[in-house]
């Protein structure tokens, strides 16, 4: 027999469950026995109780598996797109990455070339000077060699009066 309220039901299968573990754990013991004597109506009620509320119960569990299902499964979508979305940005910076490395190497290619243009300009500028000057001093040895004729001659003149 239990303290309980008989008019009062327990709410859900665990509180059936603990009213019958209540009733059991509270029942008057038999002398010199580990028995119990138990109201069988009182228990009965209770089972009955529990079997009422187990399809509920189980229904319920149910679509609480169902939600979780559900929220795993839009979890997983949600996770997949990310994922896919993820790939994509990195094929994008793998993609601009090898853009611009072909951008380096091409402007290398066309910093090497500028250089060896200009190499070849500023060699093609000093042989032209060279040449140049090159005349210029056979002219100047041309204008040195008249130069000297002509002060000889006049080292001669000047000479000849003072003799």
């Amino acid at each position: 027999m239990t303290d309980e309220d008989p008019t009062t039901r327990p709410e859900g299968l665990t509180g059936v469950l603990d009213a019958i573990a209540s009733a059991v754990a509270n029942a008057r013991a038999m002398p010199m026995s580990s028995s119990v004597l138990v109201n069988r109506a009182e228990l009965l009620d209770l089972v009955d109780q529990a079997r009422d509320v187990l399809p509920s119960q189980l229904s319920r569990a149910d679509e609480v598996l169902a939600d979780a299902d559900s929220a795993r499964s839009v979890a997983q979508a949600d996770a997949d797109a990310l994922l896919a979305r993820a790939r994509e940005q990195a094929a994008a910076l793998v993609d601009r990455e090898a853009v611009v490395v072909a951008a380096q190497e091409r402007a290398a290619e066309l910093v090497a070339e500028a250089e060896r243009v200009a190499d070849g300009l500023q060699r093609d500028a000093d042989d032209y000077c060279d040449r140049r000057l090159a005349d210029f001093e056979i002219d100047l040895g041309k204008v040195l060699s008249q130069v000297q004729a002509g002060r000889a001659k006049l080292a001669g003149r000047l000479g000849a009066d003072e003799s």
